[in-house]
């Protein structure tokens, strides 16, 4: 088995209904994604509410996890930031914590700060030096173009450059066209955004999702068939679960994830920092009525 493969899903941040992190809490949420079965775990990713941390709180937030996962399973720690100088500061730290891989996307700011392709390849190879393999998260949150050729430079001449997290539009080509490119370069193909186009991303090459801790234990099931080849039940398991992972894709966002842990008795609170709203009373019934089904483990992990 490929060690860059399997279901790495996004932790959430837990907050105590005052807006303070919740450390403990997050310490139960790490717990309940390994319980899931997850073959990893991602930080401080933006599922996790990165952008709505403080400095300080990323870093207790790093230091606790690594320290509570305890290498149970590998963690990817999120070091994404503008400043070159501060994303290599942020990796070097994960790597004196314990972690075993980073994430990051491509340099940006706002709407109108971006980096060009030597500035992304030249911030991705000083990150590099560090030691850590790096996933490159390829998001339209960044507004980064990332073409096939770039990305492909990158894995093959930035020795740590190993894991593609896929998320753009038409995923599965671009996955397609990476492996077809890049070749053995190419360690790490993964699918994105919750998985909502996990099985075109999986016959396009792809050989991890990394989702949120929803139902990874559900969607680990799809990964575990397409693996196994039975194209079949791959297919069954998919339809089972898309209906929830569309709706959380398309309503509800990163507070899917929490609300199905407050339920679930993982976490006492699913507050999130203003500006961010929290999910309507209907939206929410709506989200648990879709996953209740499911039986995922989140929904019944602390009662």
């Amino acid at each position: 088995m490929n060690i860059y493969s399997g279901i790495w899903p996004v932790a959430p941040t837990p907050f105590h209904p005052n807006g303070a992190v919740d450390y403990e809490g997050m310490e139960r949420v790490l717990d309940c994604i390994i319980d899931q079965g997850s073959d990893g775990i991602c930080i401080l990713a933006n599922f996790s509410e990165q952008f709505l941390i403080t400095d300080e709180e990323r870093r207790l937030l790093t230091e606790r996890s690594l320290a509570h996962v305890a290498r149970r399973v590998p963690t990817i720690v999120t070091i994404s930031h503008y400043a070159t100088q501060i994303a290599v500061g942020r990796a070097n730290h994960a790597k004196a914590h314990g972690a075993e891989m980073v994430m990051m996307m491509p340099p940006y700011h706002g709407a109108l700060m971006r980096g060009t392709a030597e500035q992304t390849y030249d911030q991705f190879a000083r990150v590099g030096e560090v030691g850590l393999p790096i996933m490159v998260q390829d998001a339209p949150l960044s507004g980064v173009d990332l073409p096939v050729p770039l990305l492909v430079r990158m894995a093959r001449e930035i020795e740590m450059v190993k894991l593609f997290k896929i998320e753009c539009p038409q995923a599965a080509s671009k996955i397609r066209a990476l492996i077809a490119e890049g070749g053995d370069a190419i360690e790490g193909p993964f699918d994105g955004e919750e998985a909502i186009t996990l099985m075109a991303d999986l016959d396009g090459g792809a050989t991890g999702a990394m989702t949120s801790a929803m139902i990874p234990d559900q969607i680990k099931l799809v990964l575990a068939h397409h693996a196994s080849g039975d194209r079949d039940a791959a297919q069954a398991a998919y339809a089972r679960v898309l209906p929830s992972i569309n709706f959380e894709n398309r309503q509800c966002g990163f507070r899917s994830a929490k609300a199905v842990m407050v339920e679930g008795g993982v976490i006492g609170s699913e507050f999130c920092r203003h500006p961010i709203s929290p999910l309507h009373p209907d939206t929410r019934a709506q989200l648990l009525e879709l996953v209740r089904p499911l039986q995922p483990i989140a929904l019944n992990w602390g009662r």
